[in-house]
């Protein structure tokens, strides 16, 4: 989503939330000293990595990632399933911030399914244009606004098959919902993800659903749900798509991909966003473990 009770985690500072910092700062200054004269995994001349190997690896990352983000969370506002699914839905080709700036006036003018069934098309329009293709996305939410209410009683179902019937909802969209309204685990292939489990050698799959699948054996279906948030946390905050904070990286060891960025650990921490960059998180009503600031509202950015 570009990834209420679905949460971001913010920023407070640059050494990163209080929880941790600790915990960060020792981490990180290992992980800069250490990756300098480590190799890369699976990178030794002839020894490439076994299956075995990289699954161990990969689940030793996920646990690194749950200590340096204990709070990860879903990065949208919601308080029910219907807010988080619609929010979803127009996270799609913006950030999680925009969404989260737009839906306040969005939910006040159409609380629940059938109120937003019932709405006219150019006034839902005007209030979601912030989110970027509003007509598109409007023809969506009106979509599945009147599939809940005709079909499922104006509740949001439970089950995946059900959810991507809905229009405008697709696999990750539904994970998002099932992991995050009803604790039903799921995987959120979002761009981050796949990024970085590629960059990381899970997988070699570029189409979402065969990432779903190759990544769904490496971990225990309960990890699913936060394995996500917190792949998607490091994705956003330290490993970025263009220059990722190589010299900040607290998984710099269990890297193959270590180098790509900027690997000098003064001029790695300035490439930090959000909380581990002392900014602003992107939820406006962050959960009350949220380490870092709230967001700010609509127009005040």
């Amino acid at each position: 989503m570009t990834t209420g009770a679905q949460g971001a985690a913010a920023e407070s500072g640059a050494d990163g939330p209080k929880s941790t910092k600790s915990t960060k700062s020792t981490k990180s200054t290992k992980s800069t000293k250490s990756t300098k004269s480590a190799k890369a995994p699976g990178k030794g001349p002839g020894r490439p990595e076994s299956h075995l190997a990289m699954v161990r690896r990969a689940r030793r990352i996920n646990r690194e990632l749950a200590e340096v983000y204990p709070y990860a969370h879903p990065e949208l506002d919601f308080r029910n399933p219907f807010e988080l699914l619609v929010a979803t839905v127009l996270s799609a080709q913006t950030t999680d911030l925009r969404v989260n700036q737009t839906t306040p006036a969005l939910f006040a003018a159409y609380p629940t399914p059938e109120d937003m069934a019932a709405a006219v098309p150019e006034d839902l329009e005007e209030i979601i244009r912030p989110t970027g293709f509003f007509r598109a996305k409007a023809r969506s939410l009106l979509g599945l606004s009147a599939a809940l209410r005709d079909d499922f009683g104006g509740e949001v179902p439970g089950r995946l098959a059900d959810l991507v019937k809905l229009p405008g909802v697709g696999r990750k969209t539904a994970n998002v919902v099932l992991g995050n309204a009803f604790g039903v685990p799921g995987l959120t292939v979002d761009t981050h993800f796949g990024r970085l489990v590629r960059r990381w050698k899970w997988t070699e799959q570029e189409d979402p659903e065969k990432v779903e699948a190759e990544i769904a054996v490496i971990f225990p279906k309960s990890e699913w749900t936060m394995l996500s948030h917190r792949v998607i946390f490091h994705g956003r905050r330290v490993c970025h798509a263009r220059k990722p904070a190589c010299g900040a990286c607290p998984i710099a060891p269990l890297c193959p991909s270590y180098g790509e960025g900027e690997t000098d650990p003064e001029k790695a921490r300035k490439l930090l966003k959000y909380e581990m960059g002392g900014k602003p998180g992107q939820r406006l009503n962050p959960p009350p473990d949220f380490p870092g600031s709230p967001a700010p509202p609509l127009g005040a950015d």
